[in-house]
């Protein structure tokens, strides 16, 4: 047979089960492929018509928002307007005590601290010991005026009532010392205080007493000569003033002078100048007047005589039992500051404004007091405002400026500290816990209220028309707005109290218009 006959018989052949088996897998491969391609296709086609915009499209969805508004609610309500900020609780009167200038008597060194009894907590009534410096004692009187002097006999003036107040609260009276003068009496009940509490006073003049032994041997001396110049005839008698001690008088009697009495001139002149001649009745005379200066001069000695206050051995507090908030110092160191804090009087609270701030403040409004600490609110009032700001940089609570004792920081203006602002004092209601001392408080300051309760809107619910009327905006619930011509009030915390000049016109609850707010994009949907 023919290769030709071969191939023919081949192609007639039929085909084995196999052969259809495979033919048919490949068939619906190509099937399944055709489907794939036109199915990615598909996707292909809707990913290309979002991506792919024409201008027109993008201009539309590029354009500005519409505009909706943003309302709120009218409210009616007390409107307060509130000022906020921090205050330390601090005592009504704090004194540092720095005895600078002590004077021992003896011509000590710088000051050492000898002594120093308390510690802190303790209490302090008046006339206590609180510390001895270079041997001297340190010690409280009760007074609200501090001590800017010393105190001396002769001296006068309110502080000097105030010594003697304080000495007749602790039992030593004053005798009959006229008010605010420092004399005999009020000499007597200083040192009986200083030998209560185990001193001596120091002197008012620190001679040993030479002026007053000197003033009383020129009186001694004096009447000497007048006794001299009369001693001829007797006719003149003894100088005025002196009393069976003879030469030993030095205190002037009743009555005495210096000069002669009246007709003592004419009885020296035609009685003792008979007997005496003239010259002796002149040197009589001149006697007598140097005498009655010598007396003078006693009299000037005996009063500048006696005990002093000095004014580092003084504290004087207006609120008294105090207590020692700190010690400084220790037996044995130099006082090179304060050597102890005492307090006293009722808990305050102390703040420092801002100018800003001080133009809303002023005394007797009412302040809430809260304490993050304890977590307790307390009502109160600024008691008052300081018209001069502060410029001294305090260290822990500031205590109150005694000039006698060189109290912590300085006074107003003083050089190198910080601008603290406006003092402003807030007094509690009812006496601040003794556990707030000292603790940093916030204040809620009310420097304005509505009388009662008033319809309250944001403050950004008022315009002014250009008719210059002042207005807000109501919507109903329709959406439709409407003008209300209305009156501000009182404002405080972004809102304002109204008052619509129509009566009833506004309410609460009604919706005003406080701003506007996208509401939707021009060619898209909500």
């Amino acid at each position: 047979m023919s290769e030709a006959e071969r191939v023919v018989e081949r192609t007639e052949a039929p085909a084995t089960p196999e052969e259809d088996r495979g033919g048919l897998a490949r068939g619906r491969r190509v099937v399944l492929a055709v489907v794939g391609g036109a199915a990615l296709m598909a996707v292909g086609g809707l990913l290309a018509t979002t991506l792919v915009k024409s201008p027109a499209q993008v201009a539309a969805e590029t354009g500005p928002p519409v505009q909706g508004v943003l309302t709120a609610d009218v409210e009616r309500r007390v409107l307060a307007q509130t000022v906020v900020m921090r205050g330390t609780v601090v005592a009504d009167q704090s004194v540092a005590v720095s005895p600078q200038g002590v004077r021992s008597g003896e011509g000590a060194g710088a000051a050492l601290v000898t002594k120093l009894p308390l510690k802190a907590g303790d209490p302090v009534t008046a006339g206590r010991l609180i510390a001895e410096v270079s041997g001297r004692p340190v010690f409280t009187l009760h007074g609200a005026q501090p001590m800017y002097r010393d105190l001396k006999p002769g001296s006068t003036g309110d502080d000097v009532a105030q010594l003697q107040q304080a000495l007749r609260e602790l039992g030593h009276g004053t005798g009959g010392d006229a008010r605010g003068v420092f004399g005999a009496g009020t000499k007597a009940a200083l040192t009986a205080h200083y030998r209560a509490i185990g001193y001596e006073p120091l002197p008012a003049v620190a001679d040993g007493g030479a002026a007053l032994k000197a003033a009383r041997e020129a009186v001694r001396s004096a009447t000497w000569a007048v006794e001299d110049a009369s001693s001829p005839t007797g006719a003149a008698g003894p100088p005025e003033g002196t009393g069976p001690g003879g030469k030993g008088g030095a205190t002037p009697g009743p009555g005495a002078s210096g000069s002669p009495a009246p007709g003592a001139g004419a009885a020296t002149g035609a009685g003792a100048g008979a007997a005496l001649g003239p010259g002796a009745g002149r040197e009589l005379v001149r006697a007598r007047q140097a005498l009655g200066e010598a007396r003078a001069a006693l009299a000037a000695a005996e009063a500048a005589d006696g005990p002093m206050l000095p004014t580092a051995e003084a504290v004087f507090l207006s609120s008294l039992p105090a207590r020692v908030s700190s010690v400084g110092a220790r037996a044995g160191s130099p006082v090179s500051g304060p050597v102890l804090t005492l307090s006293g009087g009722e808990l305050v609270v102390e703040a420092y404004l801002k100018d800003d701030k001080r133009q809303l403040l002023r005394a007797g409004m009412t302040v809430v007091i809260s304490s993050e600490v304890s977590g307790t609110d307390a009502r109160g009032t600024v008691a008052a405002v300081a018209t001069e700001p502060s410029a001294t940089q305090p260290a822990g609570p500031q205590p109150q400026q005694d000039p006698g004792q060189n109290p912590k920081g300085g006074g107003t203006g003083g050089s190198g500290g910080a601008d603290l602002g406006y003092r402003m004092v807030v007094r509690a209601d009812r006496p601040l816990p003794a556990g707030f001392a000292g603790q940093d408080v916030r204040l809620t300051v009310e420097s304005a209220a509505t009388d009662g309760e008033a319809l309250v809107v944001p403050v950004t619910a008022v315009s002014a028309g250009a008719d210059g009327r002042t207005v807000v905006t109501a919507v109903s619930a329709e959406g439709t707005q409407r003008r209300i011509e209305v009156r501000t009030g009182t404002s405080g915390d972004g809102f304002v109290a109204v008052t619509p000049t129509q009566a009833g016109a506004l309410g609460a609850g009604t919706k005003v218009v406080i701003g506007v707010a996208p509401r939707e994009t021009r060619g898209k949907s909500k």
